[in-house]
């Protein structure tokens, strides 16, 4: 039987928030000073860039691990591992000698922190219930921050000192999110004495998870969405610098700004949710947000293929970035709250096909490289045209099975 614990929302979900923030930040903090890292290891900046890739592979292979343990084992006590080890391995990465120990203490980094993330959207699931998608919109909204403030933060520090410096302040966020887990994270769903969850239901190996999870068909079309969407998002990361400052010709200055306001567009579209998805539900907001992306998608497609100016990239990109985070979040929610035992183990799956996918958008975009953007265009647009196919197989499917039983 869970009891849910007494606490404040409005702590949980920043302190939530906090802890899905540590591996943005990981990512994008250091960015930067690649330059720099690469002239003081010694080695090509192609082998730093690969630290990304690196990155997410572990992170990818870490929630493989720890999905099935966030439904065993006491959350609370996975964070304090994820955050601790993200800690310790941020000390380590400016005392390192060469690339290979740099990547592969990145790796170690990745593998150990996805522990604490892999748990936040069940905690979410837990306290929202129903209206789990609200409370993925907020932990959301607030955590992208992150990624938004990321790159100045670490051009400052890389200013102010040296790459070293921008590893250090992870270190320190890091020991201050380890302080707030360890003071105010409930530890939900778990003995105290043993760390286990209180469940009559016998225990269950990593295979039978995976299998309840991926046994449901609705479930893997989802999964299906969610990854698809992560394919157009990371697409938008790896391109956009080559589209705005390559193509566009725009100062670094103004990158950063049309950047932060694709942030914004991400949290807008966020916020929105959390005003309706309890009245119209997920499925609901999916379809809305799904809608606006097959229409938005398809004008990048036209508006890069004209050549039109900067200004019709922008406003197409706004609509199209919300509107795939909406499609995103909720069909998370609807994963996470068909599976409320598993939600470790849903949520391993779901990011870990989510990273997979996008570390896949960089070869992609690579091989159909043209030195124009509109690959970059078509393959948001395929993606986002494939979640169209998934979900209008949801609704035939559902169609087929109300059919059913009225007869």
């Amino acid at each position: 039987m869970t009891v849910k614990p007494k606490v404040s929302l409005t702590l949980l979900l920043p302190l939530l928030a906090s802890i899905l923030a540590v591996s943005p930040l990981a990512v994008d903090m250091y960015l930067p000073a690649m330059p720099t890292l690469a002239e003081h290891l010694n080695t090509p900046i192609s082998m730093v860039q690969n630290s990304l890739s690196i990155y997410l592979l572990g992170y990818a292979l870490g929630l493989i691990l720890f999905g099935p343990m966030a439904d065993k084992y006491a959350r609370r006590y996975l964070v304090i591992l994820g955050v601790g080890g993200f800690l310790v391995t941020s000390l380590l990465l400016p005392i390192v000698h060469n690339i290979e120990q740099f990547l592969l203490v990145r790796f170690i980094q990745a593998l150990v922190s996805s522990a604490a993330t892999v748990v936040v959207p069940g905690a979410v699931r837990e306290y929202y219930g129903k209206d789990t998608a609200k409370g993925l919109s907020y932990v959301s909204m607030i955590m992208m921050i992150a990624p938004m403030i990321a790159p100045g933060i670490g051009s400052m520090l890389l200013l102010a000192h040296s790459w070293q410096l921008i590893f250090y302040a992870l270190a320190g966020y890091s020991l201050l999110v380890l302080l707030l887990v360890i003071s105010y994270l409930p530890n939900t769903e778990a003995n105290k004495k043993t760390g286990e969850l209180i469940s009559v239901h016998p225990p269950m190996g990593f295979i039978q998870r995976y299998a309840i999870v991926l046994g449901n068909s609705q479930a893997r079309l989802d999964i299906i969405s969610s990854m698809m969407t992560s394919l157009a998002f990371f697409s938008y990361l790896t391109a956009i610098s080559f589209v705005y400052l390559t193509v566009f010709s725009v100062s670094e200055y103004t990158f950063s700004g049309l950047f932060a306001v694709n942030i914004i567009a991400l949290m807008t579209a966020h916020f929105i949710n959390t005003r309706f998805v309890v009245q119209k539900g997920s499925r609901f907001m999916l379809c809305c947000g799904l809608s606006i992306a097959i229409v938005t998608s398809l004008a990048l497609v036209v508006v890069t293929f004209w050549q039109l100016s900067l200004i019709f990239t922008v406003v197409v990109l706004f609509p199209l970035l919300g509107s795939i985070s909406m499609v995103s979040v909720n069909s998370d929610a609807l994963i996470l709250t068909k599976f409320p035992k598993h939600s470790g183990t849903a949520t391993g799956i779901i990011g870990t096909v989510r990273w997979g996918i996008g570390a896949l958008a960089g070869p992609i975009l690579g091989f159909f490289y043209n030195g124009s953007a509109l690959p970059f265009a078509l393959l948001m647009f395929t993606s986002v045209w494939l979640v169209l196919c998934c979900q209008l197989w949801i609704w035939f499917n559902d169609k087929k099975r109300h059919n059913v039983l009225d007869v």
